[in-house]
């Protein structure tokens, strides 16, 4: 048989995806170093993590940055470590992908400062900034203003790509993290096209777009989608994507030339089914998971990353995001994926499933726009409260076992697997040191610039976003005055204020009549009654800056089903808050949530400030993603219990919770 020669095979095998690693921490030095690894492995592009300090504006040495700089990303404070960042690395020929959202237009000016410093041309500058700032008040939480103003920076920064960097993508629709806060197929398809609706209306409304060139905007729109376990679902998404995309463009927005309304997206595949339990089986979830973005040509992903087998466990290693890597080498090089057309084209199966999920998120679309729009959908707590009600659901099934998580919920039984052997030695360890660095740095880099600049710089950003004028140029000054991060996004705080989005937990219930349930209900019941108060008392707190919260709503919602009163105040929350809030409140349990590894500071701050506020008596637990060997340090500082992802049953973990309260009043 000549292969080269079958019938249903292309004439020249597609181009691969970008194919990039989700990289960065510590220091700009040294994400610098990693890029240069990991492009010399055959990586095609970079995809920057910043941390958390970054993206939510604040700089290294301000008070909620404490414990967080460095851990889930690299800090950025200026336009010095920007340089470092990108040392070496010519701009105009990299396809850079950045992670940032409320601080976009901040961080897109800081790159395209140093392309020029590089002689490089902006306009053949390639790249991406997330800059979906919607998703973060359902999802992530690293929102600064409120919506209103965050979609006129997000229109700022459109118009601005659209006459000065026209290969650039200026808008990164992302509904991968509404599917990690619950989001069905329908509602990522419905919720994220919602958003997309927004965003364009914006650019619209807002005057700087000419309506001839909507096509212009439209076709450097792009998504960023999550990719479940569950393959041939995610291929029907897709599919239902593009269908949508094109109906929207189309209609809405006039766009008549098909190739505009293409719908482009990336990829990075589930992180939230990856499991601590049996870790090794995470690397076959996440192969499947790629399949469901790449099978299919008609819909396949214009970029894939992936993230690493262990984290759930902690940060990757660079060895860790290397075998994430060659996983994409060996589909698009080793397979024969790339030989053929679209392998579902005509499929019977695959319309039908494309065609319920079409018909189910225009209905979800439809329902957000009869609301008054996304910004109204999210401001009334209706989006919020549509996710955390589907996670609790997900969640209802995997611990009733009606959902299978191999490992976790079946075929428990396991070897020891010499991936894990080393402990804490399977994920990467962030040098305490890293963060004083990066305080005296920024302290430097203040101390080091003309103070007249920056001020002048500044009171210019002030003035023109109490106006309508595009904030671009004014930021474009404050980075060449050398403003810092968390100065740009406060003289911004000053004008538009901050804000904090709806927590969702208001009708949202988990576990139902199971008798489990039940079973601790009675027990919550009876512990309040022996104390002599009406209703246990929870406090679910989230310090610092990690504004991962579904773990934290989840645990809130089971408590409250289960008859405790939950005191909920929503994330990014100082020490201080937390242990006024646990005082006044006069609160049983203290229960903290931290997923960005900033537990070893966050913890003891809230357990020292119980200690300080007259209440070392009062209970703390801790959940999140946490080494044994932390959660032992945790433990011998008072903590009275360490939870992590491997504690999946939450009306087990509610039941623990009564037995801390009863043991802490020396209750039998």
């Amino acid at each position: 048989m000549d292969e080269t020669a079958f019938p249903g095979r292309l004439p020249e095998r597609d181009r691969p995806w970008v194919m990039r690693t989700y990289a960065g921490h510590s220091s700009a030095a040294a994400t610098n170093a990693l890029f240069r690894r990991n492009l010399a492995k055959g990586q095609t592009g970079l995809s920057v993590a910043f941390d958390l300090p970054t993206q939510t504006g604040y700089d290294p040495d301000h008070e909620l940055a404490s414990g967080e700089v460095g851990r889930v990303g690299v800090p950025v404070a200026h336009l010095g470590d920007m340089r470092a960042l990108f040392d070496g690395l010519p701009l105009a020929d990299t396809n850079t992908s950045m992670t940032i959202n409320a601080p976009a237009m901040w961080l897109l000016a800081l790159y395209g400062t140093v392309g020029l410093e590089q002689g490089a041309d902006l306009a053949r500058c390639a790249g991406t900034t997330q800059n979906d700032i919607i998703k973060e008040y359902l999802s992530r939480g690293t929102y600064i203003f409120p919506p209103a103003a965050s979609l006129r920076l997000t229109a700022d920064v459109v118009a601005y790509t659209l006459r000065e960097m026209p290969r650039w993508n200026p808008v990164n629709i992302c509904s991968y993290h509404l599917q990690e806060a619950g989001a069905t197929p329908v509602q990522e398809v419905g919720f994220a096209l919602a958003t997309a609706v927004a965003v364009l209306d914006a650019v619209r409304d807002s005057g700087q777009v000419p309506a001839e060139r909507m096509g212009d905007v439209v076709q450097r729109i792009s998504f960023f989608v999550n990719a479940g376990v569950r393959f041939v679902e995610e291929i029907a998404k897709m599919r239902a994507f593009g269908v949508l995309w094109d109906e929207i463009t189309r209609d809405r927005y006039g766009v008549t030339d098909a190739r505009q309304r293409r719908f482009r997206y990336g990829v990075q595949v589930n992180s939230l089914g990856l499991t601590e339990a049996q870790p090794e089986n995470n690397i076959q979830r996440i192969v499947l998971e790629m399949l469901g973005v790449t099978m299919s040509r008609d819909a396949r992903a214009r970029a894939v990353q992936l993230p690493a087998w262990n984290e759930a466990l902690g940060l990757p290693r660079p060895w860790d995001q290397q075998w994430s890597l060659r996983m994409q080498q060996v589909l698009a090089y080793e397979s024969d994926l790339l030989e053929y057309p679209d392998l579902f084209a005509g499929s019977h199966v695959m319309t039908a499933l494309v065609d319920e999920v079409v018909t189910g998120a225009r209905v979800e679309l439809d329902k957000v726009l009869e609301l008054g729009g996304v910004v109204a959908a999210v401001e009334t707590g209706y989006l919020k409260s549509a996710l955390v009600a589907s996670l609790a659901e997900r969640r209802r099934r995997i611990e009733s076992g009606a959902d299978v998580v191999v490992g976790v919920n079946r075929y428990t039984e396991t070897e020891s697997s010499p991936l894990t052997a080393a402990g804490a030695g399977a994920v990467e360890q962030v040098d305490p040191a890293v963060e004083a660095a990066a305080v005296d740095g920024v302290r430097r880099w203040r101390a080091d610039r003309d103070a007249a600049v920056v001020d002048a710089a500044l009171a210019r950003l002030r003035a023109d976003a109490a106006t309508t004028t595009n904030l671009m140029p004014a930021t474009l000054e404050c980075v060449r005055a050398g403003v810092t991060t968390g100065e740009w996004a406060g003289a911004l705080r000053q004008v538009f204020g901050e804000y904090r989005a709806p927590t969702g937990l208001a009708g949202a219930t988990g576990g139902g009549g199971e008798p489990g349930l039940v079973a601790v209900r009675e027990r919550v019941t009876a512990t309040a009654r022996e104390l002599g108060s009406g209703r246990l008392r929870l406090l679910v707190g989230k310090p610092g800056l990690d504004g991962h919260s579904n773990g934290a709503e989840q645990i809130a919602v089971r408590a409250r089903d289960a008859g405790f009163e939950v005191v909920y105040q929503g994330i990014r929350l100082t020490a201080g808050q937390i242990v006024a809030a646990a005082v006044e409140e006069d609160v049983d349990l203290v229960g903290l949530s931290v997923l960005s590894g900033s537990h070893l500071a966050a913890v003891p701050a809230v357990l020292d400030g119980l200690r300080a506020a007259g209440r070392p008596d009062l209970p703390v637990v801790v959940g999140g993603i946490i080494p044994a060997s932390d959660a032992d340090t945790l433990r011998a500082a008072g903590v009275a219990r360490v939870f992590t992802p491997k504690d999946f049953a939450l009306t087990g973990i509610i039941d623990d919770l009564v037995t801390v309260i009863r043991h802490a009043n020396d209750l039998p």
